[in-house]
């Protein structure tokens, strides 16, 4: 098995530097995994706040800007909430790793259901959806209790079906300008 990745061909001569890159690639993807994952079971506290996240977080999506990892868990739980269940799927990870810093990047699928209550105002269809075509961006660093998250940038490159019902300003202008396409 020949490795083509970066981290192979740039010098890296020792089998135990090679071990640890593929290491950190793993638990990289791991953090990923866990955080898009987490995101469908909807168990949202402090404890998972610090388990994936700096104290200093920046994260930007469509929905708005989270700084700091304050707030941070009642913040996702209401943007989920308007959703009766989830699924996010992620692939193509992307990841640069440099000592205790990386940058990671990833396509994502986001499938959600909408809610009862929305399907009712629509006069909708059980299983009636909004789906999100994204990219998923950000810097990610070594902690004593492992790599985290200190910036994540969610961006929406295409959508089909209605959002839910109350949107942020800022996820009105994303789907506005995602219409205009």
């Amino acid at each position: 098995m020949t490795l083509t990745a970066p981290e192979f061909t740039t010098g890296t001569t020792g089998l135990q530097d090679r071990i640890d890159a593929l290491a950190d690639r793993a638990a990289l993807t791991d953090l990923i995994d866990r955080y898009l994952l987490s995101l469908d079971a909807r168990r949202f506290d402090d404890a998972w706040a610090r388990g994936l996240f700096t104290p200093d977080v920046r994260i930007t999506s469509p929905v708005g800007t989270e700084e700091g990892i304050d707030g941070l868990a009642a913040s996702q739980a209401a943007t989920m909430a308007k959703f009766e269940r989830t699924q996010h799927i992620g692939t193509n990870y992307v990841m640069d790793i440099a000592g205790d810093r990386a940058t990671v990047r990833w396509n994502a699928l986001m499938t959600h259901v909408h809610l009862a209550s929305t399907r009712a105002v629509r006069g909708s269809n059980p299983g009636d959806h909004f789906t999100v075509g994204g990219t998923f961006a950000g810097e990610v660093v070594r902690t004593a209790g492992g790599w985290r998250f200190r910036r994540l940038d969610i961006r929406a490159v295409w959508t089909h079906g209605e959002g839910p019902l109350v949107l942020t300003p800022e996820a009105e202008e994303t789907l506005r300008s995602l219409r205009s396409l």
